[in-house]
């Protein structure tokens, strides 16, 4: 069991960005204004498409058995004037019950600072974990759950709650013990 503190990794890189970004005013290399931020979500989705279609085919493989459809809109208009694109994956089952598919949503709203990524429905993850193999696998997931909680609390709040935005010169300090 591996309990230490690792060095930041991409999903710390990803939300110092993005706690910068509300600490600046701006988006990515310096854009201020909505056309310039609309831009570069455009640029995102096209960045995100082949791994958003990689992942989403994963699902369609080993969860459907290949019943699936993918199906990518691209960057459109959005009904509040911003921007989304969607990728989804559907299947005859899905359809038949008349649920939401399997999404992964880029979207920058109208009032946004700036986008964001969601899902359809995720709200819950399941928790079946029997083994330390099992417990370390659960490691991404992790701190993806912790990533969306800190940027929620941010959006509940804003930026200033978290140090390494406010003051980020200062040393890290240890980690409190539970």
């Amino acid at each position: 069991m591996n309990t230490s503190v690792t060095r930041p990794t991409a999903h710390i890189g990803a939300l110092l960005r993005h706690f910068a970004d509300l600490r600046d005013g701006t988006h990515g290399d310096g854009a201020v204004s909505r056309a310039a931020k609309e831009e570069l979500f455009r640029q995102a989705v096209a960045l995100l498409d082949p791994y958003a279609r990689q992942v989403l085919a994963e699902f369609n493989t080993h969860l459907l058995h290949g019943a699936g459809r993918v199906d990518a809109s691209g960057s459109t208009r959005a009904g509040d004037g911003g921007l989304v694109a969607t990728w989804a994956l559907t299947w005859p089952r899905q359809r038949a019950e008349g649920i939401d598919p399997i999404s992964l949503v880029a979207h920058y709203g109208r009032g946004f600072h700036h986008p964001h990524l969601r899902g359809a429905t995720v709200a819950e993850w399941p928790l079946n974990v029997f083994t330390d193999e099992q417990a370390a696998a659960e490691v991404p997931t992790l701190r993806a759950i912790a990533a969306a909680d800190l940027h929620n609390l941010v959006f509940q709040r804003d930026f200033r709650i978290v140090p390494a935005i406010t003051d980020p010169h200062s040393t890290p300090a240890a980690p409190e013990e539970a």
